[in-house]
């Protein structure tokens, strides 16, 4: 939601959009393997959940200090007008690596995905119905999300606060990064 809003300041909605479906297929595919027994295997082998959430940790301390730095290209731009060029296949990938590396998808989807699944039924149209919930209801999120950035964008810009939100979300991410390695 951070990078959603992030990229609704700087590039607008419509190129949010590209960030938004490479999350959407991030989240797809840990909900699926949450499905498919990635639930029972991190159960049995905890220090892979372990991995994933030092992996999570470092991601958002190096976003953090980007955006502290506002060099980062999921840094805020300082002027509205001039917005950056960021390639549709980056946009993508931003999306897709952040869905998948963040530990608390996979804790959020570990727990409560299994849990809807009857095994005595066919697995793929329950999967399918839950999916397309949950898709559904992160993509309103998301785009919620970006809207709003792009308004509190202008609004910022006009009173030269952006700068100020670039530090105070990168203390932030660094705060939840230690939060998440140390927890």
């Amino acid at each position: 939601m951070t990078l959603s809003l992030s990229l609704g300041m700087s590039l607008g909605l419509r190129r949010a959009f590209w960030m938004m479906w490479g999350e959407l297929a991030g989240v797809a595919l840990v909900s699926i393997a949450a499905v498919a027994g990635v639930a029972t295997l991190m159960l049995s082998h905890p220090a892979v959940f372990i991995g994933l959430k030092y992996i999570g940790g470092i991601y958002l301390l190096f976003l953090g200090i980007q955006l502290i730095r506002s060099k980062g290209r999921r840094a805020l731009a300082r002027n509205m007008q001039s917005t950056p060029t960021i390639s549709r296949k980056a946009l993508v990938s931003q999306g897709f690596i952040t869905a998948v590396s963040n530990p608390k998808g996979w804790a959020f989807t570990l727990s409560l995905l299994p849990p809807f699944i009857d095994r005595s039924y066919p697995v793929i149209p329950q999967m399918s119905v839950l999916l397309g919930i949950l898709l559904g209801i992160e993509f309103i999120c998301l785009v919620i999300y970006a809207c709003g950035g792009r308004r509190l964008g202008t609004f910022l810009n006009h009173n030269g606060g952006t700068d100020l939100l670039n530090k105070t979300a990168g203390v932030i991410m660094i705060g939840v990064s230690g939060w998440l390695v140390a927890g």
